[in-house]
């Protein structure tokens, strides 16, 4: 059996939806902590009366985070335990924490983890997708992006450097923008894109759909704009990657001289050198 040593901050990953997917050893350390940190308290307060647990409760969210690790270090110096948690799933991925663990750490405090719900692992693992389909080695595993910019501009930007990327990529959306992203992702056409909505509720729903069709499934039913989404981007197939790739030595050959466009372009897309060198030949050639 794992030890609890005092004098620790405990990250305690909870249920992203569904009050039975709590661990055991989470419900053991927030039985056993002295306090428990938490990004909202109304969120909180539920869970931990579901399972009969009383405990203090701080506050430490994304707008008093610096102050309220402060707090927490001095609870810590006093040589108490405190577990940490935010609203949903694992803390400091896209919620608050990571100030939090980074002054813990700082002061010279341990910080013990104690893995469980993610809606990240949660899309991927019903995406069917960890590497480039049909491409080998710079094309494997995948990227957390995260919420993407909320103003349209710097939200295309973003998307055409995903475009531009041969992994997967897990994104991140909220109700009231899900229809704006959809609409942005249409320009990536055939790329498939798994849709994670309301994550292990009662009314999940789970597809996977070529982005230029996702903002008709949205459409398709008044309640898919409802809940919190997580998405997978796939992998880019080897013939997208090629005509990524392409695309941006056209672009920067219209500019530049060839060996910097190659370099350029090899630099962005992850496309061997030796072949956009050729490829860049026989366009000038052309």
């Amino acid at each position: 059996m794992q030890h609890y040593p005092e004098t620790t901050l405990y990250v305690v990953a909870t249920p992203i939806g569904n009050l039975a997917d709590i661990t055991l050893r989470a419900l053991h350390v927030l039985q056993l902590v002295n306090a428990i940190a938490c990004e909202d308290k109304r969120h909180t307060q539920p869970l931990l009366r579901q399972y009969g647990i009383e405990k203090p409760l701080l506050a430490v969210h994304q707008h008093n985070e610096a102050e309220a690790a402060a707090l927490v270090v001095e609870r810590l110096r006093r040589g108490e335990r405190v577990a940490y948690v935010s609203d949903a799933g694992t803390p400091a991925v896209s919620d608050p924490g990571a100030r939090l663990v980074a002054a813990v750490r700082a002061a010279g405090f341990q910080v013990m983890p104690l893995p469980g719900a993610s809606s990240v692992t949660t899309v991927l693992s019903a995406a069917g997708v960890t590497r480039a389909e049909g491409s080998e080695g710079h094309g494997s595993g995948f990227v957390f992006a995260g919420f993407l910019p909320s103003k349209a501009g710097e939200r295309d930007q973003a998307i055409a450097l995903l475009r531009t990327d041969p992994r997967a990529t897990v994104i991140l959306e909220a109700p009231h923008r899900i229809e704006a992203l959809a609409r942005a992702l249409a320009v990536l056409q055939e790329r498939l894109i798994t849709v994670g909505r309301e994550l292990t509720k009662q009314f999940e729903e789970i597809a996977t759909l070529p982005a230029r069709d996702f903002a008709g499934w949205l459409a398709a039913g008044p309640q898919r704009t409802r809940g919190e989404f997580a998405l997978v981007l796939h992998a880019a197939g080897a013939e997208q990657e090629t005509d990524d790739s392409l695309r941006v030595l056209q672009l920067l050959l219209a500019e530049l001289p060839l060996k910097t466009a190659v370099k350029l372009a090899a630099d962005i897309t992850g496309a061997p050198r030796n072949e956009l060198y050729d490829t860049a030949l026989k366009l000038k050639n052309a």
